[in-house]
């Protein structure tokens, strides 16, 4: 039985994660120069999988951090690998929402509130389970049997806790900037069932770095 490897990797630091700005697919944020020394560091430390072919989200941290993990190595992108989108709360760190009603009531989960003018919970995780879905589709007919995919750890997060095993909460799969996981599928496993096999942290020595920490 054929199996296929996808390497889900988080993209670099941007500004606004040092902010604590919300940045979603509406705000499209290039690698700050910390988040570029780190990748670069990482790259020099550690061993990426050697892949043909790197998929990414279409946002611009994600396809410079592909630039830099994988130099000259040809890129796709995918719109549905982008990340949940903020609205109005775009842009703005939590202190300047702070009076906000319609944040308060967003960030009770017990409320289910969408940002105005942005995207559900439901419709995110939707489009995440859609997007995994195509990522596996295309490797199988394409027969690309290892491949590399940049996007967000928001998206990450939920696909992994909807379709991977060991089955885990959504926070359990969060990753450090530069970082993921190898997931393993088959025409079987995936197309049957909806289930792909997460085997690995990238890049590989990492996770043992972070056990001893």
């Amino acid at each position: 039985m054929k199996t296929y490897k996808l390497h889900l990797i988080r993209h670099g630091l941007t500004r606004a994660n040092l902010e604590g700005i919300y940045a979603g697919s509406g705000t499209d944020l290039p690698l700050c120069p910390e988040g570029r020394a780190q990748l670069e560091a990482l790259r020099r430390d550690f061993e990426y999988p050697n892949v043909p072919l790197v998929i990414t989200s279409p946002m611009l941290r994600a396809r410079e951090t592909a630039d830099i993990l994988y130099p000259g190595i040809k890129q796709i992108g995918i719109d549905d690998l982008r990340e949940i989108s903020f609205g109005e709360f775009e842009g703005k760190t939590p202190a300047e929402l702070e009076g906000n009603p319609d944040f308060h009531d967003w960030l009770d989960p017990s409320k289910q509130v969408t940002p105005p003018g942005g995207e559900s919970g439901k419709e995110f995780a939707a489009r995440c389970s859609t997007a995994l879905q195509r990522l596996c589709e295309f490797v199988i007919r394409s027969d690309n049997r290892e491949v590399a995919v940049v996007t967000h750890g928001g998206l990450l997060m939920t696909a992994l806790a909807m379709h991977a095993v060991p089955e885990r909460e959504p926070q359990l799969w969060a990753c450090d900037p530069g970082c993921g996981f190898t997931i393993i599928t088959s025409t079987a496993s995936y197309m049957r069932d909806g289930i792909v096999e997460a085997t690995n942290i990238v890049p590989y020595g990492y996770g043992e770095t972070c056990a001893q920490e």
